[in-house]
């Protein structure tokens, strides 16, 4: 008799609410003539990633899981962040997997997003990070196009930037390089090849804790069902930026998009048809979420940490143990080796922008570069729309040309964001 490969797909496929027992199901099919040196030698086997399953070191874990969720706005500093997650070995990380939900919406019949709202895409924002929590990773193929097949896909927004998702079991040919210290946009999917989503979901229950970084959710309040959710542990990492230093990112990195504010920003003349909503929808919605967080409603309490990006660049290895004490783990050698390595890089500021989601940087330098790259016009416009939410944060306003390019006096008041605790 020899193990059954239709079985060990059916049971990793098994629903939500009996994953769990459907691995530990499969791993005890696995014994009698699945043991000892007839272990999975069929020939359904011998690809080294389906014998992957039939090893006790992916089984998944008993001991409580931590859900961790690095809440965060565009070009605010989540990339590299999230990488401080990702180095850590017993996190499954997963950077922002909300992008397959948003595509499908947009990409939708004309008829059909006419009947969509915010409230019907926040659901299936929802619905998606729940079942990324328990490792139901099958989930994902409602959104993913082309749509895959047999639990297969080329098109995992960003997969290279998980260590999780470029090693084994999920990809038995990285070997060493799986471990490399800083995502590479190329090896992965060459080495890896398409991703498999059923090895995927194996890998993530092999893991002690999983972690998603996601800058498509508005504010902290639409995160509420998911704190409350009795299967989750669920803590919320709010990572903001000065909304000066992401619009100079924002043009930066997406220029098309900021055609206008490119203009601007050349010329000092203000163009009519700038959309200002790109820039003050998200100083509504950070302020709102700090006030929320740190006011600490019940479905909040102890779940949420504030992170200012200029923090965390300045003091790497202090904010990162900060971050590591809040969601109740160690940091290991392999994060402080990152953390060395990524916060000191000779990388000029021209070609660190030109890689949309770098991660290497001389943190410290960056922090406040866009103080030599915003015309004083467009700053103090700024400053007009963020009043609010600068005040609120700790983020100076300059009052001249010469404040805003004189690097020597910080803009970052020295703040220290602790929770209400009654």
């Amino acid at each position: 008799m020899e193990c059954s490969w239709k079985t060990v797909l059916l049971l990793v496929c098994a629903s939500l609410g009996v994953q769990y027992t459907a691995i530990r199901t499969l791993r005890d099919s696995l014994s009698g003539p699945c043991q000892g040196p007839y272990r999975c030698q069929s020939r359904h086997f011998r690809d080294s990633r389906w014998r992957a399953l039939c090893d006790d070191s992916w089984m998944p874990v008993d001991s409580p899981r931590k859900h961790i969720l690095l809440f965060a706005t565009t070009r605010s500093g989540s990339s590299f962040t999230g990488q401080l997650l990702n180095q850590h070995p017993g996190i499954f990380y997963v950077f922002e997997p909300l992008y397959h939900v948003q595509q499908a919406f947009t990409n939708s019949s004309s008829r059909l997003r006419r009947t969509l709202d915010r409230r019907s895409l926040l659901g299936a924002y929802r619905d998606l990070l729940l079942n990324l929590y328990t490792c139901d990773l099958h989930f994902m193929e409602n959104y993913i196009r082309p749509e895959p097949q047999d639990h297969v896909t080329s098109s995992f927004f960003r997969r290279s930037s998980s260590h999780a998702l470029c090693s084994p079991p999920v990809c038995m040919e990285a070997g060493d390089v799986a471990v490399s210290d800083s995502p590479d946009e190329a090896w992965c999917p060459k080495k890896c090849g398409a991703l498999n989503l059923t090895l995927a979901s194996m890998s993530c229950l092999s893991k002690e804790h999983v972690a998603i970084k996601t800058v498509r959710v508005p504010e902290v309040g639409d995160l509420r069902t998911l704190t409350e959710d009795p299967r989750l542990d669920l803590k919320i990492i709010h990572l903001v930026r000065d909304p000066r230093a992401i619009l100079a990112s924002r043009m930066m990195a997406f220029s098309d998009q900021f055609r206008a504010w490119k203009i601007w920003n050349a010329t000092g003349r203000q163009p009519r048809y700038v959309d200002l909503t790109q820039i003050t929808s998200t100083c509504k919605d950070m302020a709102a979420s700090a006030a929320t967080g740190l006011q600490t409603p019940a479905w909040l309490r102890g779940r949420y940490l504030l992170v200012r990006y200029e923090d965390l660049a300045f003091n790497p290895k202090d904010k990162a143990t900060e971050i590591y004490r809040f969601v109740g783990l160690e940091m290991e050698d392999r994060v402080r080796l990152w953390i060395a390595k990524n916060t000191n890089s000779n990388v000029s500021s021209p070609s660190e922008w030109n890689y949309r989601y770098s991660t290497t940087r001389d943190s410290r330098a960056t922090a406040e570069s866009w103080r030599l790259r915003l015309g004083f016009d467009i700053v103090r416009t700024l400053q007009n729309l963020c009043n609010d939410t600068l005040a609120l944060l700790g983020y100076k306003q300059v009052h001249s040309a010469a404040d805003l390019r004189n690097l020597s006096h910080s803009l970052v008041e020295h703040r220290t964001f602790q929770p209400v605790t009654w």
